[in-house]
Order: structure tokens, then sequence, then C-alpha cells
């Protein structure tokens, strides 16, 4: 009992030493960057962090209290408030149209209209011709049409919000004719069958898993029926006893029945990319050639633009989805419409336009250069991490990504790392936690630094944070 009341009265005088706010405020350097408000919010938190910690138990002394052990805390948990929440990563995962990390990176002069669509007043809708209200759609459309060869086109924030403002649009309150096996579910829990009952279309399944063949979207055919839909499956591949009707077939057979037949092209591509060993895909004017009446694809995915949902199709269906209501609330704004322009001209020389995209520069990178810059990272490493890390390199696989060309696989060079003094999981916990986040790829129990996806100007920064981090 009476160790009980010595320990608690410890407790409380310890409690007692805890700086005010206000004395602590004091300390702080009066030339901090850091709003007031911001240093005030740290301040509070380290305090009752350290409260909290005492009444927990934890071992703490007067001197833990002292300004020269609480201000480092103050300085570190300040720098981290201080960092934006977004910010840029090195990618050395390999996987090129990552997801999770912004898909697509844009060329110089997609960068030079996005700063001058925000810096500068523009012609967003706004005729210059007429000197009345334009169209927002009118600044892509031409571009859409040439390259493509569709009648027309308008853009929306994303392919799921293209998909479903077709459907609203053509098939509400009727019946949309699907493949089983197209069925696809894509990253975060997108789903056709969702996003097709929100469009209010119902949806008719034919065919089995793995066969669907002409007859069974003809016995299908209803007097409910509105659209034939044809959905790519990007992100899954089937092989084996398989078969689907070709776009041309489902197109006839919507002619003869005046019905209009879509298709979700997913990640739609404007070139072949079998040229760099990838598979055969069809091309967004293969699809148009097609005579199919709508066509959905992403501009921020192979076509290697910003976020967007593209439509492209008849000039009469075209009009008809640019009148629905819905229409205005998925519409993209100024940046994306700079970036994607951007986009879309440098497609006009099809001679100079894999260099100039990102994302089909990476694609079409030759193994010679990626393993050059493979050999200089380790040439900045190895010197700096003996004892500390293994480093060597070797042969990988890189990925496209982006629900695109799945089981497709480059071949690729990787530096990989076998830190001797931490584990794994914590070396790639603090890879994460670096200033310049790396992200790379854990496999036979090393991190894979894949150099496809690493740029030539990140290099050198990447080496400075994986050996900072191995001698932490």
């Amino acid at each position: 009992m009476v160790e009980s009341k010595k320990k608690q009265g410890e407790l409380q005088q310890l409690l007692r030493h805890i700086p005010k706010v206000d004395e602590f405020l004091g300390w702080v350097d009066q030339e901090t960057e850091a709003p007031l408000r911001l240093v005030k919010k740290v301040v509070r938190e380290l305090l009752d962090e350290v409260r909290q910690a005492i009444i927990g138990g934890a071992e703490h002394t007067r001197d833990d209290l002292a300004r020269h052990h609480l201000m480092p805390r103050f300085e570190r948990l300040l720098a981290s408030f201080m960092q934006p929440n977004f910010r840029t990563v090195i990618n050395a995962t390999g996987v090129v149209v990552h997801t999770n990390m912004g898909r697509s990176l844009l060329p110089e002069s997609a960068m030079a209209g996005l700063l001058a669509a925000g810096s500068r007043y523009s012609n967003l809708e706004f005729d210059l011709t007429t000197g009345k209200r334009g169209s927002r759609y009118a600044l892509v459309e031409e571009l859409l049409c040439e390259l493509t060869g569709a009648e027309a086109g308008l853009v929306v924030n994303n392919n799921a919000a293209a998909v479903m403002l077709a459907l609203d649009t053509l098939a509400k309150g009727q019946e949309v004719i699907v493949s089983r096996g197209q069925l696809v579910e894509i990253g975060g829990s997108f789903r056709i069958p969702d996003v097709m009952e929100k469009s209010g279309a119902r949806l008719v399944e034919v065919g089995a898993t793995n066969r669907t063949h002409l007859h069974d979207y003809e016995q299908a055919i209803s007097d409910q029926t509105a659209l034939l839909l044809k959905v790519h499956t990007s992100n899954y591949r089937m092989i084996g006893f398989t078969s689907e009707v070709p776009l041309v077939d489902l197109v006839t057979l919507g002619h003869e029945m005046g019905l209009p037949v879509m298709e979700d092209l997913g990640s739609g591509s404007l070139i072949d990319l079998s040229r760099f060993g990838l598979g055969r895909e069809p091309t967004v004017q293969e699809t148009v050639a097609t005579g199919a009446d709508v066509i959905t694809f992403s501009g921020d995915k192979l076509l290697g633009g910003p976020q967007a949902g593209i439509i492209v199709g008849s000039k009469e269906i075209i009009a008809t989805i640019k009148k629905n209501p819905l229409n205005r609330a998925l519409r993209i704004d100024k940046f994306t419409l700079a970036g994607l322009e951007a986009i879309l001209r440098l497609y006009l020389d099809e001679q100079t336009v894999v260099s100039q995209v990102p994302t089909l520069a990476m694609l079409a990178q030759e193994y010679a250069v990626i393993q050059r810059r493979a050999t200089r990272l380790l040439r900045r490493l190895k010197p700096e991490l003996a004892g500390v890390c293994s480093v060597f390199s070797q042969d990988t696989e890189s990925m496209v990504g982006g629900g695109a060309l799945p089981e497709q696989t480059l071949p690729s060079r990787a530096v990989i790392l076998q830190p001797q003094r931490m584990r794994l999981s914590r070396f790639e916990q603090r890879l994460r936690a670096a200033a310049i986040p790396v992200i790379g790829r854990v496999e036979n129990d090393a991190l894979l630094l894949d150099m496809r996806t690493v740029a030539d100007s990140e290099v050198k920064e990447l080496a400075s944070t994986v050996v900072a981090v191995c001698k932490e």
C-alpha cells in the first residue's frame, strides 16, 4: 500500500513537470516557417502523447521532459505534419501503369498545358469564333475523331463513368445483353453488373462462362432489349476450351435487329502494342472500324494521358449521350482537358509518339537500357552497403499494369537488396517512410527494385535513400 502511494506520488510529480503549452511555444524557433496554428497543434499532440505514456506506465524521468529531449521529438513531429499528404514516390515495382501510384506519367507538353490551364484564364467553354458560350468537349472532340475514325466523341472523368453514362442514356429501364464470361470485376470492386444496376439497365447474361456463341445473343433478344454490350476482359484471360463472338459479328446482328452495339475496351490503345513484344490487342481505331455504335476506354492507362473516360461512336448516339443530365455530374475539368489534348496531339505523329508518351516509352524500353540503369545503381550502392546490405542484380519481369494485358510481361533487370541488420519487412517499411518514398516489390526474401519504371534522373536519389535507410 505504501509502495503504491509512493508510485502514485512519483507519477503526479512527473505529470506536473510536463511543460505547459505556452512554455513549450517559447522554446520554438520564431523563425520556423510553420503556421502558428499548426505549431500549437503539434505541441498539444506531443504533450498529450507524453502525458498518456507516463499514465500508461512508460519509464520517464524529469530529464526526459526537459527541452533538449522534447524539442527533437517536436521537430520530427512538425516535419511529418508539414509534409504534404500527396507525394511523389519512386516506382521500382516494374509495373508501368500502376493503379495505386497515379497510373500514367504525363509528358512535358501535357504538364505545360496543366500549368497554363491553372495559371491563366482559358476558353474552357468560350467559343473564340462566335464570342459566345462554347462546349468543353469541342476542345478535344475533333482530335478524337481524327485519331480513331469515329464520327463524334466526348470525355468524362473515368471509364467507369463513361460506361455508366452510356448505359443510362441508351438502356435505362431496359435490357442489355452481355456474355457471362465478360462480367468482369476490376480494382476497387468495380463490377460490370453493379454499374449496369446503377445505370438503371437490366442485365441479361448469355452463354457459358467460357463459351458464348452468336445464337446465344439472338435467342436473348426481346422487345425489351435496348443494347448489345461487349466488355473487354482487360484484367484476366481465359484459355483452353473458350470462344467469344467477334465484335464485327455482334455489330452485324445488332444492325439487323435495329439495336446499338457498345464495346467497353477498358484500357484502350491507339497503337499496336505487339511491337513491344506484347500480345496483340485491338486498337480503338480497329474497334471503330467494325461499325460499333459506342466505344468506351480509359485515358490514363495505355493511352498514357490523365484520368478520363473517353466515349466515341456514331454522331447520333454521342449527341444523345451529351444531352443526358448525368453528363454534367461526370464531366472533366480544365486540367484534364489540357492534359488530354496535349497527349492526343502527340499521337498525330506516329513516328515520335512512342518516345514522347512516358507510358509507351517505358513499355518500349530495350533490355540493354534497363540493364545499364541497374548497373549505375549498383555502382552507387555496393561501396556504401558493404556489411550492411547484400546487393546484386538479376533478370526479372516487368508488368504493364492498370488492368491491361493480364499475364503479359516484359524482360527487365532488377537490383536486389537483402538487408543484414534489420528485418526485410522493417526495411521495406522504412523505404516507404523516406522523404521520397521508394516502392519496390518483395520476392524470395529480398526487395527487388525493377529498373524499368525508375527514371534515369531518379537513380542518384534512389541510391541515397537506400543508403540512408540501411545505415539508420
